[in-house]
């Protein structure tokens, strides 16, 4: 039983090995989205940290906060769908796509 144990034990040190490097992978990774017709363009990593946003000079010129504040907040929205996509699509790579509660949800 407990040679059992210790082989449960490496296999769960094996993958939490392979899941730390599957984390570092996706801080590299980027994923963008645009609102607005490219108006609001917002980039992040795959640990779902924004890196950077970028608005349009005729969209600040508008002078509209309104506007502006709706396309912030798609593009936020919609950046958080892609990193939690892109992270799913990785994590499978390595749990044969079973779905483990909390990893890596945004």
């Amino acid at each position: 039983m407990i040679k059992d144990f210790g082989a449960i034990f490496k296999q769960a040190k094996e993958i939490q090995s392979k899941m730390e490097e599957v984390r570092n992978e996706l801080a590299k990774k980027t994923v963008e989205v645009s609102t607005g017709g490219g108006m609001v363009k917002v980039t992040a990593n795959g640990l779902n940290q924004i890196q950077s946003i970028n608005v349009d000079d005729d969209l600040i010129n508008m002078q509209d906060r309104e506007i502006l504040e709706d396309l912030l907040v798609g593009a936020m929205n919609e950046i958080g769908k892609k990193v939690q996509e892109m992270n799913q699509e990785e994590m499978g790579k390595i749990t044969g796509g079973l779905k483990l509660p909390g990893m890596f949800s945004s």
